[in-house]
C-alpha cells in the first residue's frame, strides 16, 4: 500500500492516524529513549551517591579529632597519661581514649597488609577524641599539649574533611550535568528521527493541506507518535538500569563509594520520573522540529 492510499483508506478519528506508520525512524526512537534512559539512571545513581558520601564524611570528620604522640619509647606511656589528664579537663568532648595497638595494626592492615610487625616498627600512639555539638577550642588545646606533652600533635581532620567533601560535591555535580547531557543528546537523537519521518512524508503532508488540514493538526501527528515512542523506550531503559543497580553490591560497613552505588530508601522513586520527562523532551523536540520542517515544506 502506497503513502497516499493508505492516507485516503486510514480512520481519521485522530491526528495521529494521519502519519503512514514507519520502520527505522520508530527502532531508532525507541532505542535511542531506552539506552539514554539506562544511561540516566546510573547517572542518577552516582549523583545521588556521592551526595549521600559528601554528607556522611562530612559528618563523620566534622566531630572527630585525633592526636598523635610522637615521643622516644620509653617517654610514650608519660605524655599518653598526660594527654588523657588535659582531655579530662578539655569541655567540649564526648569520648576519648587511647588506641590499643591491635587497633593501629588494623588502620595499617589495608596499607601494609595483615603481616606487618607492628611491634618492631617506632609507631606514635595515637588518642581518639569525639567532640559534642558545641565543638572543642582546638587552639587553646593545642597550647595546653604543647605544654604538657609536647610530642602531642592535635589533628582536627580539618584538612582531610574539605577535600573528600569537595570530591564528592564535585562527584555529584558530574552526575547531574551527566543527566542534562543525556537529555539533550536525546532531545537530539528524536528530532533527527522526526525530520527525517516528517521528509519522507512530504507528499502525503501536502496532500493534507490540500484538503483542509492545517499545520498544527499535522504536527500535534507526529508529536503524539514520537512522544509515545519515547516515553515507551525511556521506560523500558529505566527499567533495565534499576534492575541493573539493584544488583550491584551494597554499601559496606567501611562506607567504599563503589560498593554503595544502588538507590538506597525513597531515592528509588527519583529513576521513576525520567519516562514522564524523556516523554516531555520527546514532545518539546518533536514539536519544534515540526513546525519549523512544516514551514519549509510548500
Amino acid at each position: 500500500m502506497t503513502r497516499l492510499a493508505w492516507l485516503f483508506t486510514a480512520d481519521s478519528r485522530g491526528p495521529g492516524r494521519v502519519v503512514p506508520p514507519t520502520g527505522f525512524t520508530a527502532r531508532l526512537t525507541l532505542l535511542t529513549a531506552a539506552a539514554m534512559a539506562f544511561l540516566a539512571v546510573f547517572a542518577l545513581a552516582l549523583s545521588l551517591a556521592a551526595g549521600r558520601l559528601a554528607d556522611r564524611w562530612s559528618e563523620a570528620l566534622a566531630r572527630s579529632a585525633t592526636i598523635r604522640i610522637s615521643a622516644p619509647f620509653d617517654q610514650i606511656a608519660a605524655q599518653t597519661r598526660a594527654v588523657l589528664d588535659v582531655l579530662a579537663t578539655t569541655p567540649g568532648l564526648a569520648t576519648y581514649r587511647a588506641l590499643e595497638a591491635d587497633e593501629m595494626r588494623k588502620l595499617l592492615d589495608p596499607w601494609f597488609g595483615p603481616d606487618l610487625p607492628v611491634d618492631s616498627l617506632p609507631l606514635p600512639q595515637l588518642v581518639e577524641l569525639t567532640e559534642t555539638a558545641d565543638g572543642i577550642d582546638a587552639e587553646g588545646l593545642r597550647l595546653r599539649l604543647s605544654a604538657e606533652a609536647p610530642g602531642a600533635v592535635l589533628d582536627d581532620h580539618t584538612r582531610w574533611r574539605r577535600p573528600l567533601v569537595a570530591a564528592a560535591g564535585r562527584l555529584r555535580l558530574l552526575g547531574l550535568l551527566s543527566l542534562g547531557l543525556i537529555g539533550a543528546a536525546t532531545a537530539g537523537m528524536i528530532t533527527l528521527a522526526a525530520q527525517a519521518a516528517l521528509a519522507a512524508n512530504g507528499q502525503v503532508i501536502r496532500v493534507l493541506r490540500l484538503v483542509g488540514a492545517r499545520d498544527l493538526f499535522i504536527a500535534r501527528a507526529f508529536v503524539r507518535r514520537f512522544t509515545l515512542r519515547g516515553f515507551a523506550g525511556a521506560t523500558l531503559g529505566t527499567a533495565l538500569g534499576m534492575i541493573a543497580v539493584a544488583l550491584l553490591p551494597g554499601a559496606d560497613e567501611a562506607g567504599g563509594f563503589l560498593t554503595g552505588l544502588g538507590f538506597q530508601g525513597a531515592g528509588w522513586v527519583w529513576p521513576l520520573l525520567i519516562p514522564p520527562l524523556a516523554a516531555l523532551v520527546a514532545f518539546a523536540a518533536t514539536r519544534a522540529a515540526a513546525l519549523r520542517i512544516l514551514r519549509g515544506i510548500r
